[in-house]
C-alpha cells in the first residue's frame, strides 16, 4: 500500500471561526466508515512541545492508524515565518510519509489563530497544489447575506487558482437555519462546484463552563468537576434584584454575581435544584472575594453539584473575559462532537461527497466502519429501547449521544424527578424520552399478574410477584415481553446473572434454541471476525456448542458478515483424539445435520482457519479453513482469554457481549462499560429488534 494507491482532501478555510473542526470531524467520520486506513495531517501546527494542537488531538481520536500526533504534523508556524519554502519542502516530505501508510488522508488547513497573515489561504492553496491534494473549502455564513457569501467563495476561488490548486466542493458553514436552500443554490450557480450547507447550532459556538473558568484565571470553589464540561449556553450579569434574575434563567445559563450577594447565590443554587426553573451551567463569583463563613456552610450543607467559580475581576472585565470566551472542540467534547456528526450526517450526502471528492475507497472493514454501519443501520428504523440503570452517569450520557443521533428511541427506569434532574446536570437533554420509576407506574399491577401466571408452576403469588417486577431488571424484561419496549440494555451496574435472569425466566429462547450463547465482535484493522461464546455457557456439551454456532451464524449474518463457521479445537481435521476434540467434531457434525446451507469446518485449530497459507498446508480443500468469519471457541475459558488477547495485543476492538437465543433482544454490558460501548450495544440490541420484527411479519 503505497502512494499511488491512496487519495487525500485538502479541507481549508479562508478566516477563523468558520466551525472547521465540525466539517473536519463530519469528513474524517465518513472516510473512516467507508472503509480503509484513513489518516490525518496538519501541515501547519502550533510547536510540538509547546501547547498541543486540539484539533488535530481530536481528529486523531478518530482516525483508524497508528500514526501519533508527531507523525501527522507537516512544520510550525515558526518555521514557516522564518522560512516557507523550506517549510513547504518539508510539509511535502513529512505527508508522503503519512500518505504511504495509509488509504486515505484528510490534510487540515491552519486556523488564523496563531498566525495573522492575509496570505494564509494562499500559503494553504500552495501546499495543496503541493501535495497534489484537491480542496475542500469551509465557509463561514453567519452574518452574511447570500451575495456577500457567493463573493467570498469567489475571492477564494481566484486565490486557489492562482496558486494552481483546485476546488472541487464548498461547505457553507453556520447558517441561518432558514437559509441553508438559498445559501446552497447561490453559490452552486455561481461557483458550478457541489455545495452543501450546515445551520448554526448555539451548542458548537457555547464555550464550556471548565474554557469560561480557564479565560478569567478563576477556579473551581465549589460543585461537581464533572459539569465543568457543561456548556454556558448564555452569560448573564446578575446585579439585579432576585426577582428579576429569576424572571431572566434560561436553560444552560452562567450567571456573573459578586461573591457578597448572597441573596443572589442562594436563590440561584435553590433555583437550580427547584422543579419547573432551568438549569444553570454554573455561576461565576466575581470581585476576588468568597462567600460568608455562614453562607458557605449553608452551600455545603446544601451538596449542590453547580459549579461556583471564584475570579479576581470585577463586573465589567468579567462579562467582557466571559463573552470572548473561546468555544473549542476538543477530544473531551462529547456533546458537541455528538452534534457535529450529526449535523453532517443530516445535511451532507455521504455517497454523493465521496463521488464528488473522487476518493478511492478500498472494500475493507475497519472498526470506524463497522461502529457508523451500527448506527446507520439502528437509525433506519427507529426501535424502542429501556435502559434500567438510569441513576448510572454513563447510561444518561449515553442516552444524550443516542437522542442526539436519532438511533432510537429510550425508556429509562428510575425515579423520574431524580433522573431528570441529574440528565440536567449532565447537559443531557431526554426531551422525547420516557422515565418510569417501577415502584409506583400504572404498569405495577399487569406486570405482577403476568409474571405470577408465568412463574405459578414455581408457587409464584401475586404478592411476591408484585415485589419482584418492581426490580428494574424485571421491569424491563416485562416491558420488552409485553412489548412495551423493542429491547432492553443492562448491566452497567447489575452483574451478568441479574440482567439475564429475567430473560430466561420471561422471554425464554427462540423455537429450535435451547442455548442461549453470546458473541463479540471483534473488529480488527481491515476485517471483523466474530467470536463465540465468550461470556455465557460454561463448558457447552456438542449440542450447546451446535445451538452457539448456528446461533453465532445468524446473528454474523444480520450484522452482514458472511458466516464461514470454524469450530475450534487443538486439532485439525482427523489428526487428533480425544474427548474434548470429539465434542467438537460431533458438534460439527450436528450443525451440518440442522443448518446445512451453513459452510462449517470442524474441529479446526485457530491459525488453520484464519490464515490462508496454514489452510493450504492443513485443509487445502475446506471452503472454511483459512478464511472463517465466525469462530466458535470450545469452552467459556478459551473464548473468553482469546478475545481478550486479542483485544489487547492486536488493538482490536470488541463490540459486545451480543447475547444470542433469546426470543427478542436483552443485552448484557461490562459493568466497567464506557459511554460509546452503551452506545454501541443500543445501536446492536435495536437491529436485533428490527430482525425479529422482520421474522415476525413473513
Amino acid at each position: 500500500m503505497g502512494a499511488s494507491s491512496s487519495s487525500s482532501i485538502y479541507l481549508a478555510s479562508p478566516e477563523g471561526d468558520t466551525g472547521k473542526s465540525t466539517v473536519a470531524l463530519g469528513v474524517l467520520h465518513l472516510l473512516a466508515a467507508s472503509g480503509g486506513r484513513v489518516g490525518v495531517f496538519r501541515p501547519i501546527s502550533r510547536t510540538k512541545s509547546d501547547r498541543r494542537d486540539y484539533i488535530l488531538e481530536l481528529l486523531i481520536e478518530h482516525d483508524s492508524t497508528d500514526l501519533s500526533y508527531e507523525d501527522c504534523i507537516g512544520v510550525t508556524y515558526e518555521q514557516v515565518h522564518a522560512d516557507p519554502e523550506a517549510a513547504l519542502g518539508e510539509i511535502v516530505t513529512r505527508f508522503h510519509a503519512v500518505e504511504e501508510r495509509c488509504d486515505s488522508v484528510l490534510v487540515i488547513g491552519s486556523d488564523y489563530t496563531d498566525i495573522a497573515s492575509p496570505s494564509e489561504l494562499s500559503f494553504n492553496a500552495r501546499i495543496a497544489a503541493n501535495l497534489q491534494t484537491p480542496m475542500l473549502l469551509a465557509l463561514k455564513a453567519a452574518d452574511r447575506s447570500d451575495a456577500e457569501v457567493v463573493g467570498l467563495a469567489e475571492l477564494c476561488l481566484h486565490e486557489l487558482e492562482q496558486n494552481h490548486a483546485q476546488a472541487v466542493a464548498l461547505i457553507a458553514n453556520r447558517c441561518d437555519p432558514d437559509r441553508l436552500d438559498s445559501v446552497k443554490d447561490a453559490l452552486q450557480e455561481a461557483t458550478g462546484l457541489p455545495t452543501w450547507t450546515l445551520p448554526e447550532d448555539p451548542v458548537l459556538i457555547a464555550p464550556t463552563v471548565g474554557e469560561l473558568m480557564e479565560e478569567l484565571g478563576g477556579e473551581l470553589y465549589s460543585g461537581d468537576p464533572e459539569l465543568l464540561s457543561r456548556e454556558a449556553m448564555h452569560v448573564m450579569v446578575g446585579g439585579m434584584t432576585i426577582e428579576h434574575i429569576l424572571e431572566r434563567l434560561t436553560e444552560g445559563v452562567a450567571v456573573i454575581a459578586p461573591a457578597d450577594r448572597s441573596d443572589v447565590l442562594v436563590s440561584l443554587v435553590a433555583a437550580n435544584a427547584a422543579e419547573g426553573f432551568p438549569k444553570l451551567s454554573g455561576i461565576i463569583l466575581n470581585g476576588g472575594i468568597k462567600p460568608h463563613p455562614k453562607i458557605a456552610a449553608l452551600m455545603e450543607g446544601l451538596q449542590s453539584p453547580l459549579p461556583l467559580i471564584c475570579c479576581e475581576q470585577g463586573t465589567y472585565e468579567t462579562a467582557r473575559a466571559a463573552a470572548h470566551a473561546r468555544a473549542r472542540m476538543n477530544i473531551n467534547s462529547v456533546r458537541k462532537i455528538d452534534v457535529a456528526l450529526n449535523l453532517m450526517e443530516e445535511h451532507v450526502d455521504s455517497v454523493a461527497m465521496l463521488e464528488k471528492l473522487k476518493l478511492r475507497i478500498p472494500e475493507v472493514v475497519t472498526p470506524q466502519m463497522f461502529e457508523y454501519q451500527l448506527i446507520e443501520r439502528a437509525r433506519k428504523i427507529r426501535k424502542r429501547i429501556v435502559l434500567p440503570e438510569g441513576g448510572d452517569d454513563r447510561i444518561l450520557r449515553a442516552a444524550g449521544r443516542l437522542l442526539r443521533r436519532q438511533v432510537a428511541d429510550l425508556t429509562i427506569l428510575g425515579d423520574e424527578r431524580a433522573v431528570r434532574d441529574r440528565a440536567a446536570e449532565l447537559d443531557v437533554d431526554l426531551t422525547g424520552v420516557d422515565v418510569i420509576d417501577p415502584t409506583s407506574s400504572e404498569l405495577l399491577d399487569e406486570f405482577a399478574e403476568v409474571y405470577t401466571e408465568l412463574r405459578k408452576h414455581k408457587g409464584m403469588d401475586l404478592q411476591r410477584a408484585r415485589s419482584t417486577v418492581q426490580d428494574v431488571s424485571y421491569f424491563g424484561t416485562l416491558m420488552v415481553q409485553l412489548g412495551y419496549a423493542d429491547g432492553m440494555v443492562s448491566g452497567a451496574v447489575h452483574t451478568t446473572a441479574h440482567t439475564i435472569r429475567p430473560a430466561f425466566e420471561i422471554i425464554k429462547t427462540s423455537p429450535g434454541v435451547s442455548t442461549v450463547s453470546s458473541v463479540f465482535f471483534m473488529c480488527l484493522a481491515d476485517h471483523v471476525l466474530a467470536y463465540g461464546d465468550c461470556a455465557i455457557v460454561p463448558d457447552p456439551t456438542a449440542e450447546q456448542l451446535a445451538d452457539i454456532a448456528i446461533s453465532s451464524a445468524a446473528t454474523s449474518a444480520q450484522f452482514g458478515i458472511e458466516p464461514r463457521v470454524a469450530m475450534l479445537s487443538y486439532s485439525t481435521g482427523e489428526s487428533g483424539s480425544g474427548a474434548d476434540v470429539d465434542k467438537v467434531r460431533t458438534a460439527a457434525g450436528l450443525v451440518r445435520e440442522r443448518a446445512p446451507e451453513l459452510l462449517v469446518e470442524g474441529p479446526i485449530q485457530y491459525d488453520a482457519a484464519v490464515d490462508p497459507s496454514v489452510a493450504k498446508s492443513k485443509m487445502p480443500d475446506s471452503p472454511v479453513a483459512g478464511q472463517a468469519t465466525v469462530l466458535i471457541f470450545p469452552d467459556l475459558n478459551t473464548g473468553n482469554n482469546t478475545y481478550k488477547a486479542v483485544q489487547r495485543s492486536a488493538d482490536a476492538v470488541a463490540v459486545g457481549p451480543v447475547l444470542q437465543g433469546l426470543r427478542k433482544p436483552i443485552n448484557d454490558l461490562s459493568r466497567g462499560a464506557l459511554v460509546s460501548d452503551i452506545v454501541n450495544t443500543v445501536a446492536i440490541t435495536a437491529i436485533q429488534a428490527q430482525g425479529q420484527s422482520d421474522d415476525a411479519e413473513q
